[in-house]
């Protein structure tokens, strides 16, 4: 009997040992295959397609569980619902958010407390440093080091410029044709090149990390703490039952994101009298966006005099070989710091000048309030989108100024390009990929772009334009446009008084002029709104078109 009880029991032990080797072998296969494939897309796919793939699944992803969600104006009455949201507009909602856009076709204060905490996920997912922080992680851990002899060329990083591509981080070599004491002192080199860029690379990802959760962090804090001790500001959110830590969150992560999305109908134009909390979101805006680079770099140059210094000294010499969009070199960090105050500055003259007296921000502001709200506005115009006014009461000369400063990328600044730089982009990029060269001939610049998408809604809503011409005009669809594809989220609305057919029906919504239009010309203000996320990809498209 105890014979019989020992074979059962070997023979259970054998089985549970065969059965934890196929488990851990189906486990190692399904690793192998993933890194495998991991490998293959980083290879053989662009990083276009991978931050577009990126973008539509999380878009989907959060339209699914907003729709799974019960939002404030749907509601049950005597087993009536009241003021459903459609479809289209959930998900224009979503992508709007991914994409950092605020562009809106739903009064916000629809949205319950579950709602708004999804779109917040979205936006701070969605947000250029988030995103570029994940690429620069997932870089990182694909750093391989080149033996030297399966090199073509050998140099220094160091002693390099601009690379091609900038989602490469590997080693750019040059063949040696010296002797044997030569080789290995270059092979010593680049491996020492190889590990202090790898290790740079790494410690700039947690940087980066902590530059994000420390500037959300404090954000929401001082936001916490200004509601706590202003009365009319957490009354504004007590009588719209928006909580107020969900109101401070959503609020940050959006500025942060240069989204623009804030939970109440108005947006800031509620706030527009509480100078302090204006002044809190402006350095939001400009460390999440503007100016990131040039704060990042300040980062940097602290971390080295405390820490990490060789690391540190690296990446503030070799900004361009790190291959990272948003690491600048001093020179560009400086300029692009002149060239953001001095646009802000010509910005705020501007208005001052020609919209002093607007009633948005003439019931009841004194000077001091009216100068914070005005330099608000114009700082939001690149690229957050919060507003303290109804641009639509807005001069046209303002708004053309607006749209300008919409289109203009965030680190637009003016460098001069020596001749130097010019012969070692020429240089290092005089191997390109022959289908690399065709796509970049077919590209049409951004402009060429922005119209064909102007083009198409105005096909689309032809008959709206015919019928509502002072809503639906041109000026009004073309800033619409730029606003999306610029991922600002200005709007000049839509007004029911300006139709030549009153509508009794017709009630003024708290939304962009988008939210008025068909469900095909909002369609195509998605494929803006993803398009010009990643516009990053196409700044100098249009080269093949010479204009004589």
């Amino acid at each position: 009997m105890l014979s019989i009880n020992n074979i059962v029991v070997n023979k259970y032990k054998h089985l549970c040992n065969s059965l934890y080797l196929i488990i851990l072998h189906l486990f190692s296969s399904l690793h192998w295959i993933s890194s495998k494939t991991c490998d293959f897309i980083i290879i053989n796919i662009s990083h276009f397609i991978i931050e577009l793939c990126y973008f539509i699944l999380v878009s989907s992803f959060g339209f699914l569980i907003l729709k799974t969600l019960n939002p404030k104006s749907i509601h049950n009455n005597n087993n009536h619902i009241i003021n459903p949201i459609k479809d289209l507009d959930l998900f224009f909602t979503s992508v709007s958010a991914t994409t950092v856009s605020s562009m809106s076709t739903l009064e916000m204060e629809v949205f319950s407390n579950s709602q708004l905490i999804v779109l917040t996920i979205l936006m701070f997912i969605g947000g250029e440093v988030f995103t570029s922080m994940i690429g620069l992680h997932f870089s990182a851990s694909k750093l391989v080091y080149k033996p030297l002899k399966s090199r073509s060329r050998v140099n220094s990083v160091a002693s390099l410029t601009l690379p091609c591509k900038p989602i490469e981080l590997g080693l750019i070599v040059v063949t040696p044709q010296e002797n044997n004491t030569s080789t290995t002192m270059q092979k010593t080199k680049s491996e020492i090149d190889f590990f202090i860029k790898s290790k740079s690379i790494r410690v700039l990802g947690f940087l980066v990390l902590l530059y994000l959760f420390t500037i959300h962090i404090l954000g929401i804090s001082m936001v916490l703490l200004y509601l706590n001790i202003t009365p009319n500001a957490i009354n504004v959110l007590h009588k719209k039952g928006i909580e107020t830590f969900t109101f401070s969150i959503f609020t940050i992560v959006s500025t942060f994101a240069s989204c623009g999305f804030i939970p109440t109908n108005e947006n800031m134009q509620v706030f527009s009298k509480n100078s302090g909390f204006l002044l809190i979101l402006i350095p939001q805006i400009l460390l999440g966006n503007t100016l990131f680079p040039s704060f990042l770099r300040f980062s940097i140059w602290v971390l080295g005099k405390f820490a990490k210094k060789d690391e540190a000294k690296y990446l503030l010499r070799n900004a361009k070989e790190i291959g990272y969009h948003h690491l600048l070199p001093s020179k560009h960090s400086r300029l692009l710091i002149m060239t953001v105050l001095g646009f802000i500055m010509v910005q705020l003259v501007m208005f001052c000048a020609m919209e002093w007296g607007n009633e948005g921000i003439n019931e009841g502001h004194n000077v001091y309030q009216k100068l914070v709200g005005i330099l608000f506005q114009c700082v939001n115009s690149r690229h957050t989108g919060e507003s303290i006014v109804d641009l639509s009461s807005i001069a046209p000369a303002m708004l053309v100024v607006f749209i300008v400063m919409m289109y203009l990328p965030p680190y637009t600044s003016f460098v001069p390009i020596k001749d130097k730089e010019k012969e070692y982009t020429h240089i290092l990029c005089k191997e390109e990929d022959k289908s690399r060269k065709i796509l970049k001939n077919v590209l049409f610049s951004q402009l060429s772009y922005l119209a064909i998408f102007t083009i198409i809604i105005c096909i689309i809503e032809k008959q709206n334009m015919k019928d509502d011409p002072l809503n639906f005009n041109v000026f009004n669809i073309a800033f619409e446009v730029i606003s999306a594809y610029g991922n600002v989220g200005f709007s000049t609305g839509y007004s029911c008084g300006k139709q030549l057919k009153g509508d009794p029906k017709c009630v003024d919504k708290w939304y962009g002029f988008a939210g008025r239009w068909s469900d095909q010309g909002k369609l195509v203000l998605i494929l803006v709104m993803f398009f010009g996320r990643l516009k990053k990809f196409n700044l100098k498209g249009g080269k093949a078109w010479k204009l004589l």
